[in-house]
């Protein structure tokens, strides 16, 4: 089957607005699926809509949405209600503050919990129902090397991310066999703009419009992405973020922390003990 046949004529992106759900929007567009975009800001997924569409000759559809809002699910099924969905891409939930756990109202931890576990819960039970019904669809996951061992500064995040990994390869445990492929996609450090500009403000880098060298790109998340999504259910993105897990996985886990410990230090905080 063609792509748009296994996966169109709908796609979902959850987190569009820019990165890496913006590149994964354009590809799926450039393989001829239509595109919904979900982000918080109206007037980027609006630009971001009409780019694709120019460029590839798509339906787009951009919805604004909080998926930390306790109503996000119904906003988004309200507005894709006639739409066939054969693609869901689950690309929000980054951490743009990485602080300390105690540094922010718990609101703040809670909010990161509903966007990156209880809305991609919705969106998924939403959506892969009627895939397996029709035996085809696709469901990209992305998540980080983050979930796999604790470290300052992601608690909320590296546990959340922990539990996108476990639930997207059980999904895949179960939906596979229906004709739905499914991937846990997970990252590494990804020259997107978020991460640019948490560089620059914390003092690492002194221009957050410069792609940063060592680190993985978006193009190269992409690629894998859509290369993998039918060989589920999990990928690793870049031979470094492969390695480093191996390495980890193969050490007592209290000397892992103790080694990201150091790492955070290094890479993220001129502040912190070494």
């Amino acid at each position: 089957m063609t792509f748009v046949e296994s996966y169109g004529p709908w796609a979902i992106v959850a987190g569009a607005s820019e990165g890496v759900g913006a590149a994964f929007a354009a590809a799926v567009a450039k393989e001829g699926v239509n595109v919904a975009l979900l982000a918080r800001r109206q007037g980027v997924l609006d630009e971001v809509a009409a780019d694709i569409s120019a460029e590839h000759g798509v339906e787009t559809r951009a919805v604004a949405v909080d998926l930390a809002a306790p109503s996000a699910m119904g906003t988004v099924a309200d507005a894709t209600k006639d739409l066939e969905v054969g693609l869901l891409m689950y690309c929000a939930g980054a951490d743009p503050n990485y602080h300390p756990f105690l540094a922010n109202p718990v609101e703040v931890a809670t909010a990161m919990v509903r966007r990156n576990c209880t809305a991609l819960v919705e969106i998924c039970h939403h959506y892969a129902g009627p895939m397996a019904a029709n035996g085809r669809g696709g469901i990209i996951v992305l998540s980080s090397g983050a979930a796999f061992v604790g470290a300052p500064n992601m608690v909320i995040y590296g546990g959340t991310k922990a539990f996108d990994v476990v639930f997207t390869e059980a999904l895949w445990s179960e939906l596979h066999s229906q004709g739905v492929d499914v991937l846990s996609l997970v990252l590494g450090e990804t020259d997107t703009p978020a991460l640019r500009r948490l560089r620059a403000e914390r003092g690492f880098v002194d221009d957050a419009h410069v792609p940063l060298p060592g680190v993985a790109t978006v193009d190269e998340v992409v690629g894998d992405a859509l290369a993998q999504l039918p060989h589920g259910p999990s990928f690793m993105v870049g031979e470094h973020l492969r390695s480093g897990l191996q390495m980890l996985g193969g050490m007592p886990r209290n000397d892992a922390v103790d080694l990201m410990m150091k790492a955070a230090s290094a890479t993220m905080d001129h502040d912190a003990p070494a």
